[in-house]
């Protein structure tokens, strides 16, 4: 079986593991066949199920299956740098009749993006994903790149944004990853992106709203703003309404706003049940961190849910996302006891790359 751990595929004890002197190969169209080395003969069913299996899927994204000079294929992953006469697909073969699929949860809390856009190509798409030069903004970044989309972190860092630019390159250097600078505590610097990325003349078939602070001291923008609610939902806001004619024009495309199950502990409505405008972009002595970031979220859901109502008919669907509870990330860094907290909760909470998951499932 070292072939198998070669190709990343783990040994198991299913009733699907060959006994010894058998391989499993795959031709050229798809179809599973058994060598058995002993007999030199070959079959195409398997020799202890007796079933008939194909290949599902395309190749992992960053492999290339190629030929070598005696006609025999063999398989290139770009990303780790090595070959193997091993196809990667036979951890995902299907038998040729598939018995009805059971209603078992397929994924769980600790799956990643990376495993749900197994053997997904997202070559000439095009992705532009908010606050990604770390966490799971920066995951979500990577996952769409590595499986062939043209990505664009947009980051009011630039010096961080390019090198998590170049961080993605490291693992396939094939990406299509740039960064652009976006800073959403500025309207003038949101216009400007929305400019830019408008003068390269291209699609934009997803876009994640993903960048957020948590935790700071009470601030106004540079606009008059309070800080929290600009940059979690105001400053999305304005960027989505002037890219949305090219999310049109792109369609089918799809906006993801990251929010937080904590828009359920608070409100925005006064007494009366009206909107208060005074909630959301309170003055110093209203002002609570925590509310402020609730509210900011509740702002997204809201936002998301009328954006898909509207924008839906035309081909652009949008989706609010919770990435999961106590997700360890750069988010708390405004104040320490927040980072405490979240320090001493980090065993028991999930993954960047299992936060994006919402994010990178298309």
């Amino acid at each position: 079986m070292a072939a198998l751990r070669y190709a990343g595929l783990d040994d198991t004890d299913s009733e699907d593991e060959l006994p010894p002197g058998w391989e499993q190969r795959t031709t050229k169209d798809g179809w599973v066949y058994y060598a058995n080395h002993t007999e030199e003969k070959t079959q195409w069913e398997h020799p202890k199920t007796g079933k008939r299996k194909r290949i599902a899927g395309d190749l992992p994204y960053g492999w290339e299956q190629e030929t070598d000079e005696n006609g025999q294929m063999f398989f290139v992953d770009h990303i780790n740098k090595r070959t193997t006469y091993l196809d990667p697909r036979l951890a995902f073969t299907v038998d040729d009749n598939p018995t009805k699929p059971t209603t078992r949860q397929r994924y769980d809390s600790s799956t990643t993006a990376m495993e749900i856009l197994q053997g997904r190509d997202f070559s000439g798409k095009v992705v532009v994903v908010t606050g990604a030069n770390s966490g799971i903004g920066f995951e979500t970044a990577k996952t769409f790149a590595l499986h062939g989309a043209h990505v664009i972190l947009a980051c009011r860092n630039m010096t961080r944004a390019n090198e998590a630019v170049s961080r993605i390159l490291g693992e396939w250097h094939k990406a299509k990853v740039e960064a652009m600078t976006l800073d959403l505590a500025l309207l003038h610097s949101v216009q400007h992106f929305a400019q830019a990325f408008k003068a390269k003349n291209v699609s934009l078939h997803v876009l994640v709203c993903n960048a957020a602070v948590f935790a700071l001291p009470w601030s106004l923008t540079k606009d008059g703003l309070e800080t929290t609610f600009q940059v979690n939902h105001l400053g999305h806001f304005y960027l989505v309404q002037l890219l949305q004619d090219v999310l049109c024009r792109s369609a089918p495309a799809r906006v993801v706003v990251v929010s937080s199950e904590s828009h359920r502990f608070t409100d925005i409505n006064d007494s009366s049940g009206k909107l208060d405008f005074s909630r959301l972009s309170p003055s110093k002595n209203d002002y609570w961190a925590m509310l402020a970031y609730n509210r900011s979220k509740l702002c997204n859901i809201l936002f998301s849910s009328e954006l898909h109502r509207r924008l839906s008919p035309r081909g652009v669907t949008s989706n609010a996302v919770h990435p999961g509870n106590m997700m360890y990330s750069s988010l708390h860094r405004g104040w320490w006891v927040y980072t405490l907290l979240f320090t001493l909760a980090r065993p028991f909470t999930k993954s960047m790359s299992s936060g994006c998951l919402a994010e990178g499932t298309p």
